[in-house]
């Protein structure tokens, strides 16, 4: 079984969806993390915006990437581009990947607008999760 980790900066919104869409993917063909630089609480809109797709991220936590150097990844996606250039060495033998998403955390507007845009980010993410997984695992 593959080891994935997906990383951002607060480990509140991309990396949470994409970790959440490529369990959805991969099945039993991998078990995936996510973690942050810094770690800032999973976001309510995130968990509400995969709820609209019937993915429950709601048991989800927010980790510092500290927490997994113990274990051998064989994927590491970054998800934002702040978290690439700061994310520390990490010993592993991982094959590396980036993909920079909008952060969703950031939108402004009536309730309405931000969704709009989670919902947004979430289908970005969610076809980039559907393609890892096809052409990787």
């Amino acid at each position: 079984m593959k080891k994935i980790l997906v990383l951002c900066t607060g480990n509140s919104c991309r990396s949470q969806i994409a970790q959440g869409y490529l369990q959805h993917f991969a099945g039993d063909k991998a078990e995936v993390y996510s973690a942050g630089v810094e770690t800032h609480g999973v976001n309510p809109r995130a968990i509400a915006t995969m709820k609209e797709d019937a993915i429950d991220i709601s048991h989800h936590t927010s980790n510092n990437i500290d927490e997994y150097f113990n274990i051998d990844f064989d994927f590491v996606i970054t998800v934002c581009d702040n978290a690439k250039e700061r994310c520390p060495y990490f010993p592993t033998k991982a094959e590396k990947f980036h993909q920079n998403f909008p952060d969703p955390a950031k939108a402004t507007g009536t309730e309405d607008e931000i969704m709009k845009q989670f919902s947004e980010v979430r289908q970005m993410i969610k076809n980039y999760a559907q393609q890892f997984v096809a052409e990787n695992l």
